[in-house]
């Protein structure tokens, strides 16, 4: 008897035992979460910064022209556009053309361009740039020139009032003639580009250049520039005049080798 007392003794000791043990890991479990433990979670529950590859989109459309009546009917349009979307390491740029002229009738321009620049680290002052270009033209009779290739770049200027740039690329040109063989070639490309404005941005002087010597050929060479003046009515608009200048050595007989004109337009835009 004395035996079986000692027995359930020590079976409700250990029963004790184990509900305590139990107690106090249920207690633990409850336990609230330390502040270091919590700061890992909030952490942990941020949302992570996101790339963008562009976050500003900058544009201008532009309509230019000129006419003439008397004894030289001369009618001449140019719609061009300027987008630029930029981001924290790229930049994207376009600058489409297209040009209609008639004189005395007869067709004389009908010519497109479309152009295609990325800019890798455009906001430093030293960057690289990758290039496409297709073109047409019925005033030097191209039926398409293809252009592509890449370079460095250098901000020579950059301020409120004052930017220029340099740039130079090596391209490779392809350009179907409508009578004379497909030329190919490559070329050296050297482009100033500059934007200055004066009497409080009241006036602004915009200008491009290129000058394209072919490597294998330095008798084959062209050029362009584009000098424009603006004057801002308000944020979005701009009364503009421009004068171009091109030259290409290689040219179909019929056609001069150097072209000219002024034309008159306006630019609306947050370009």
């Amino acid at each position: 008897m004395k035996t079986l007392k000692s027995i359930i003794f020590l079976l409700s000791a250990l029963f004790s035992g184990l509900s305590s043990v139990k107690a106090q890991d249920t207690a633990a479990d409850s336990l609230p979460v330390s502040a270091r433990d919590s700061f890992n979670l909030a952490a942990d529950s941020l949302d992570k910064p996101v790339f963008v590859l562009v976050d500003t989109l900058r544009y201008r459309f532009i309509g230019d022209g000129n006419f003439t009546r008397g004894n030289v009917n001369r009618s001449l349009m140019v719609l061009r556009a300027e987008i630029l979307a930029t981001g924290p390491l790229i930049s994207i740029a376009t600058n489409p053309r297209f040009t209609y002229g008639k004189q005395n009738g007869v067709l004389a321009e009908r010519d497109s361009y479309v152009d295609l620049f990325i800019d890798i680290f455009k906001k430093k002052r030293t960057y690289v740039f990758g290039l496409g270009v297709l073109e047409t033209s019925n005033l030097r009779r191209i039926d398409l020139r293809q252009m592509a290739g890449a370079g460095l770049g250098f901000r020579m200027l950059r301020s409120k009032n004052n930017n220029l740039s340099f740039t130079d690329a090596i391209l490779y040109e392809s350009t179907n003639f409508r009578e004379l063989p497909t030329v190919t070639t490559i070329r050296n490309s050297f482009r100033i580009k500059g934007k200055h404005s004066f009497a409080l941005d009241k006036v602004r002087l915009n200008h491009i250049t290129f000058i394209q010597p072919a490597l294998n050929d330095l008798s084959n060479v062209r050029w362009n520039t584009i000098i424009s003046v603006e004057l801002p009515i308000n944020k979005w608009v701009t009364i503009r005049t421009s004068f171009e200048n091109s030259y290409e050595s290689v040219v179909e007989t019929t056609r001069k080798r150097n072209d000219s004109r002024i034309t008159f337009g306006i630019a609306v835009g947050n370009k």
